[in-house]
């Protein structure tokens, strides 16, 4: 899980004059109520919502943006278009140091990972991995400076004979500024891992970002509709899509060949497509233990699920049900807010534990179904190890018999053209406050203010 983010001259966010970063923290604070909306292993209590708040333009999806970034440069290294995303409101900025750190809860444990990188150069500088105690001491698994060619291994990772051999890649890259240690330590280093389980961090941390950080954009579906293929989910997937008021009352899969799936795109897709169900298929039919792999083909008209097995490929339509059960409907009958549901189902279904963060969470629902789907999340999230964050501009989920105080953030964009993180948790709101009308009418910032447009003479 998420405990806290850190960021600073990325986009939006610069360093403040006391040089410290923009921080965004899932620690639950001070709040008495709605103790169901928390993680709590005893020492630490973790949010498992929380709702951002601002103005177009103030740096809300900077913030998305930001841990976007840094889970991009963790799994493939410096994104193209780097060299520009550093705070320009000052030139001064494009020759300093950005800084990315978070905090996870992993395996009951509670870490810090983080680096520094001089954009417009494309150099790292510096890069540690640190376990947090609830005492507020801290023990260095691994740290390095890259600018003096110096590295750090805890006493962790410096036992016997695993000592040498991470010493041996550390060294490969002590000089090397293009690269992160735990990126390279998550390079087919799959026999290290299994002959030194005391290195299991390394692959804990990175396999962290890779699978349980789900970020989405607008223009992006969170989910790959998979939980459609689910057969233990299919009730559950009714009820819930009936609850929201769509109309669907049901789905259907109809069988169809893989070549019908494929009309209608682009021939380079087409073939992109069918080298990943060749590969996919090679994993299926080499490893005994792997169970059949399902992919999500979704088009302007319709979506399929192709079902990969060792000796066949089979393709089915998803088609949604409408009242009576004979009468079908394709993904493109349906409305952009159905849609959206749709999208955003996967949260509301998931079992493993999962951190989704999602920008513009309310794009294309009616207030009352944005509403409606968080407290559904946090109904359903009360016995599971999920968090999701979200952007949005719908004021009615400020309303405190849905949320705890320290669930609303705010980002609010400074005099200066920086973004401002905090929560509303540092104004002391009484329960009968109508805070979403104190948020419209500026109290707690993170709203637009208008200039005259047509002057009056």
């Amino acid at each position: 899980m998420l405990i806290r983010f850190n960021v600073s001259n990325f986009l939006s966010f610069e360093t403040r004059p006391e040089g410290e970063s923009e921080e965004f923290s899932m620690i639950a604070g001070k709040v008495r109520s709605k103790k169901e909306h928390l993680y709590d292993d005893g020492k630490l209590k973790l949010l498992k919502f929380a709702a951002v708040y601002g103005a177009n333009a103030a740096g809300k999806s900077n913030l998305v943006k930001a841990l976007d970034f840094m889970r991009d440069v963790i799994l493939s290294g410096l994104p193209d278009g780097h060299t520009e995303k550093y705070c320009k409101i000052n030139s001064d900025n494009r020759k300093k140091a950005s800084y990315f750190e978070m905090e996870l809860l992993l395996n009951g444990k509670y870490y810090a990972y983080g680096f520094e990188v001089i954009l417009s150069q494309s150099k790292f500088i510096s890069e540690w991995l640190v376990e947090l105690h609830s005492d507020n001491t801290e023990k260095t698994l691994f740290a390095r400076d890259i600018v003096n060619s110096n590295y750090k291994l805890g006493e962790e990772l410096a036992s016997n004979g695993l000592k040498r051999k991470l010493e041996l890649y550390a060294e490969d890259i002590q000089n090397d500024e293009t690269a992160l240690f735990l990126s390279i330590m998550n390079q087919n280093k799959k026999t290290l891992y299994e002959n030194y389980k005391s290195a299991s961090i390394l692959k804990d941390v990175f396999l962290w970002v890779r699978t349980s950080l789900n970020i989405s954009y607008p223009n992006q579906p969170i989910s790959d509709y998979s939980y459609l293929a689910r057969a233990d989910k299919i009730s559950e997937v009714r009820r819930i899509i009936s609850a929201f008021g769509t109309g669907i009352t049901g789905f259907k899969m109809r069988d169809m060949q893989i070549t019908e799936a494929l009309q209608g795109l682009s021939n380079d897709f087409k073939q992109e497509l069918l080298a990943e169900i060749e590969r996919k298929k090679s994993e299926v039919t080499s490893d005994a233990n792997l169970k059949p792999d399902n992919m999500i083909l979704r088009t302007f008209s319709n979506m399929f699920i192709i079902t990969i097995n060792a000796n066949s490929v089979e393709c089915k339509a998803i088609e949604f049900c409408h009242g009576k059960e004979h009468t079908t409907f394709t993904l493109e009958e349906e409305s952009d807010g159905t849609i959206r549901i749709l999208d955003l189902l996967e949260v509301l279904l998931i079992d493993e534990p999962r951190t989704y963060v999602i920008d513009e969470l309310d794009r294309c629902l009616h207030p009352s179904l944005t509403y409606k789907f968080v407290e559904t999340f946090l109904q359903l999230a009360a016995k599971k190890t999920v968090q999701l964050i979200v952007t949005t501009h719908e004021s009615r989920l400020m309303d405190f018999d849905l949320l705890r105080r320290d669930e609303i953030w705010f980002v609010n964009k400074r005099v200066c053209g920086s973004s401002d993180i905090y929560s509303l948790e540092e104004y002391n709101t009484r329960f009968d406050q109508k805070v979403d009308r104190a948020y419209l009418d500026g109290r707690y910032g993170g709203v637009p203010i208008f200039n005259t447009i047509f002057p009056v003479s």
